[in-house]
């Protein structure tokens, strides 16, 4: 069957005015109309129909950044969102032990302090009266942070005189005893010697990741899979066998840059791949996160006036590395969360710019805290932002301690990029934050927690619900290079389409209300409530 009629659905975008049904072949908008005179046009032709029955359509919606894998470990995980006291941790983590055999690592994500009363952080003479018999890696929302039993210290190998690694740190107490913190890449010593999953195993869970993307309405996903899947022959092979197993969902994969070799002597470049699956840009990092404080920041911290953050690499050996990148033919893609990694990767990029052999933009990923000279110089830059706007409801106002509202004119704002010209494109960063791309749409209209009713943290950056709808559409298209493709509902484009139950724009609480009915990836319908 070649043509598929989707009829009676109110369509979101310019083309709207045309009518309220689509025309799909060979997975692209043929024509758009009203469903009497599509159907006169189908006449004579073997076609299938899906009615949508007065169902809200909008372009395919795509998390511009994300983790699939780790997201999908975290469905399998101890899953620590919920914890709102230390206290509630450990219980949490109690149970996972009692169901636990001994011996077996217990894997924990997404504790936060600072959403618990009190602000407390167990330690870890807490996590060995629970267990000594399990090794425990709990890692923060931020996926910087991590927090370790003494079991898990001697798997790793580490122990009292151990010294920092250069790109991290161990936690001490007072005394300069290990306090089971665990900072940055001093995480590698405790996950080298975690278990490697299997090929079933991995393949398991970006399936169930990509299956829980389309029940939310996304239609792909830009994502960084590397540091789980192990290679890039792994990652290809497993996406490959998922789409020929019909799993039909788009993923653009962002190159951890540690395996920049393999890429080169696969000869990928960005772009590389097809409609289903393609090779981005190479993904570094340049600070940490936050709520850890290692966020680089250009002054220091104004709740710990003793540091300003950790880079995780010096400027000159950043340059090469985006340098590297450049002279392999790709675009980079930075995480930079404070204003100094930010000035460090601009030099980077302003010292070795972006060739037309990457094809694709750059990318600053996070962006929270600014300047104004920084935002002129990415202004300047071929480069795209690539933000997550739930941040704001999870950081504030936690994050007005730890910066200063000296600092607050250029946090998060996310309006003063759209005004002078920056791209932007929109992600969950799940699994640190929810995946439900219209939790990260209503943090950019509201610039609050969904139970918060009041004008917003830094109300002036606020956008408005298209700007926001946006990001998740054409910004994401953007980004991945495919804005002639994807991004809005038109005629030639791909039929990637999010069919949801109402119009989100009539309140802010339609965005927390509402419901997926269908999901659409290349004509097919890949998900149905």
């Amino acid at each position: 069957m070649t043509f598929v009629l989707f009829k009676h659905g109110r369509l979101y975008g310019d083309w709207a005015t045309k009518g309220d049904s689509i025309v799909v072949q060979h997975g692209r908008i043929q024509a758009i109309g009203n469903a009497r005179e599509l159907e006169l046009q189908l006449s004579g032709k073997e076609y299938e129909t899906v009615d949508w029955e007065g169902a809200h359509v909008l372009p395919g919606l795509t998390d511009a950044h994300m983790h699939l894998s780790m997201h999908g470990m975290k469905l399998a995980m101890l899953d620590l969102t919920s914890a709102t006291s230390k206290n509630e941790m450990l219980a949490m983590l109690r149970k996972r032990v009692a169901v636990t055999p001994p011996g077996e690592w217990i894997l924990g994500l997404n504790w936060n302090e600072n959403a618990f009363n009190p602000v407390e952080i167990p330690n870890i003479a807490e996590l060995d009266a629970i267990t000594d018999q399990h090794p425990v890696y709990l890692t923060r929302t931020c996926f910087h942070t991590f927090l370790a039993n003494s079991e898990a210290f001697r798997r790793a190998g580490i122990n009292e005189n151990t010294p920092d690694p250069a790109s991290g740190a161990y936690g001490r107490d007072a005394e300069g005893r290990l306090n089971g913190l665990i900072y940055e890449e001093a995480s590698f010593a405790f996950t080298s010697v975690q278990p490697e999953p299997d090929y079933s195993v991995k393949k398991d869970t970006i399936r169930r990741a990509c299956l829980d993307a389309l029940r939310l309405g996304l239609t792909a996903a830009h994502t960084e899979d590397l540091r789980f899947l192990g290679s890039v022959e792994t990652m290809q092979r497993i996406y490959r066998e998922l789409r020929e197993e019909g799993l039909a969902f788009r993923t653009h994969q962002l190159i951890y840059h540690p395996f920049m070799e393999e890429v080169k002597v696969q000869e990928l470049r960005a772009g590389t791949g097809n409609e289903w699956f393609k090779i981005g840009a190479i993904k570094m990092f340049a600070d940490g996160a936050i709520g850890g404080r290692t966020a680089l920041l250009s002054e220091p911290y104004s709740d710990a006036p003793h540091t300003c953050g950790m880079a995780i690499q010096p400027q000159p050996e950043l340059n090469q590395m985006v340098a590297a990148a450049r002279a392999a033919g790709f675009p980079v893609a930075v995480h930079a969360i404070g204003d100094e990694a930010a000035h460090m990767i601009l030099t980077a990029m302003e010292a070795h710019g972006l060739t037309e052999e990457s094809g694709l933009p750059d990318r600053l990923i996070h962006g929270q805290v600014l300047r104004a000279d920084l935002v002129k110089r990415m202004a300047k830059l071929p480069l795209i932002a690539d933000i997550q706007p739930r941040f704001v409801a999870s950081d504030f106002p936690w994050v007005l301690d730890r910066v200063g509202k000296e600092r607050s004119e250029y946090l998060y704002a996310w309006k003063k990029l759209l005004q002078v010209g920056i791209p932007c494109a929109g992600g969950s960063d799940a699994p640190i934050e929810p995946l439900n791309p219209f939790l990260g749409i209503h943090a950019a209209v509201t610039r609050a927690k969904p139970e918060e009713t009041h004008e917003g943290y830094l109300p002036a950056e606020k956008l408005d619900v298209h700007e926001a709808l946006h990001l998740f559409t054409m910004g994401s298209a953007v980004a991945a290079g495919e804005a002639a493709d994807r991004g809005t509902i038109a005629e030639g484009k791909a039929a990637d389409f999010t069919v949801i139950d109402r119009d989100v724009s009539e309140s802010h609480q339609a965005l927390l209300d509402v419901k997926v009915r269908m999901t659409v990836v290349n004509g097919q319908v890949a998900y149905r409530s």
